[in-house]
């Protein structure tokens, strides 16, 4: 039986990682359909995202947190960090993979968050590596490759700076992931991811300012795919995902994170209308048992007690 606060978590995350998925399908058409640039729908939608969940938090409870975050200089410093190195930089460096590649490539090297993320852990000696964890992690990255190559392997053929800028994007989103935490326990997600959202965009609005805009017309359709990746890619999909950090661990929560190149390859089948293959069903497959793991396991990891690890003496 999952615990309620557990099952919370999962909602979230699931809910925000469909949404991260489905939006980055209609950002592709919003690129193919009106050439718009990769700079300016992210300093567009972060601007704009930032803003509305900042209101948000104007109507409920703990106003007051969205200036107190900024008067003291640790959690202000914190704040700036988190805005440029996680927020801008899970963006950047995922739409520069894309730039330099292609979507599919992009996705699989930033799926490699959560291995980092056990790395990066183990080396803390905040957790021990058990077989489950091995299995978790396997079932993700095959689930990932399968989804997002349908087994072929000559999609994977790309530039060294696709390569590049698709492991820094794995590196930013485990950044990302990690260093919400300490934050979380301060301040309410609104305000965190609120201002991240703002902080990035303002950094990359020197780069390439929101109002500068190269169309001479906007169609109802291109102001109801920008409102959906706002709204709904961007804002919901980043206020969610860090949301679910308050019940699940960070371990657990970037493995769920497979969940959007699975929602992107089915907006894809059933809104682009192009074809399932058979092995993007072995890739489905791997991603729900990967699921099963994680919420039926009694002994979760990231409830499991840390082990000391015994000091070699060689």
């Amino acid at each position: 039986m999952i615990k309620p606060n557990r099952m919370k978590g999962f909602i979230l995350v699931i809910i925000g990682t469909i949404f991260w998925g489905i939006g980055g399908t209609v950002s592709n058409e919003l690129f193919k359909e009106y050439s718009i640039d990769v700079n300016w729908l992210v300093t567009t939608r972060l601007l704009v995202a930032g803003f509305l969940l900042l209101a948000i938090k104007t109507c409920g409870n703990n106003r007051s947190q969205i200036i107190g975050v900024w008067k003291h200089k640790r959690t202000a410093s914190q704040l700036i960090i988190f805005g440029l190195i996680g927020m801008l930089g899970v963006q950047y460096t995922y739409m520069a993979a894309i730039n330099y590649g292609n979507a599919a490539v992009a996705t699989l090297l930033q799926n490699l968050s959560p291995v980092m993320i056990i790395i990066y852990l183990i080396l803390r000696k905040q957790t021990v590596l058990t077989k489950r964890d091995l299995m978790i992690v396997g079932l993700s990255i095959v689930g990932c490759f399968f989804l997002l190559t349908n087994g072929s392997l000559t999609r994977l053929s790309v530039s060294t700076p696709a390569v590049f800028w698709g492991i820094l994007s794995g590196v930013a989103a485990a950044f990302y992931t990690l260093y919400a935490v300490n934050l979380l326990k301060k301040y309410d997600s609104l305000v965190i991811v609120g201002w991240a959202m703002i902080i990035g965009g303002v950094a990359l609005s020197f780069i390439h300012p929101a109002w500068q805009i190269h169309l001479t017309a906007i169609p109802l359709r291109f102001s109801l795919y920008l409102a959906f990746v706002i709204l709904f890619g961007t804002m919901i999909a980043f206020w969610f995902f860090i949301e679910s950090l308050k019940s699940l661990s960070p371990k657990e929560t970037s493995l769920l994170g497979s969940l959007e190149p699975l929602s992107a390859v089915l907006a894809t089948v059933f809104w682009l209308k192009e074809p399932f293959g058979a092995f993007q069903w072995v890739g489905t497959v791997c991603i729900f048992g990967m699921l099963l793991l994680l919420a039926f396991n009694k002994k979760t990891i990231s409830s499991a007690p840390i082990q000391k690890v015994p000091q070699s003496s060689a």
